[in-house]
């Protein structure tokens, strides 16, 4: 699990600060949807499993949100993901 930044932010440039931030941010929930489903996984008790699961869908919205947020910030981003979306497409056809 995360308990720390994976970066040192401080050493970061001005111009590419927000983009870190949302970085970690994704971090973050990954970590998050991992352990809960990893969790789910675990557990025998299906309330416990039924809350695990729906925690970590939500925090599958706060991927997508930071996503959106960093292609807000990152314009390469935007296109580097555009050409991966083709690459699999053609791939999985």
């Amino acid at each position: 699990m995360m308990s720390s930044l994976p970066i040192n932010l401080s050493k970061v440039g001005k111009e590419d600060i927000d983009k870190e931030i949302v970085r970690v941010g994704m971090i973050a929930e990954l970590d998050a949807v991992s352990l809960y489903e990893q969790l789910a996984a675990f557990t025998e008790n299906e309330g416990l499993k039924k809350v695990l699961l729906d925690i970590a869908r939500e925090e599958k919205t706060h991927i997508g949100e930071f996503a959106e947020l960093l292609f807000h910030f990152d314009e390469e981003q935007v296109k580097e993901t555009e050409n991966g979306r083709k690459e699999i497409g053609e791939l999985l056809g």
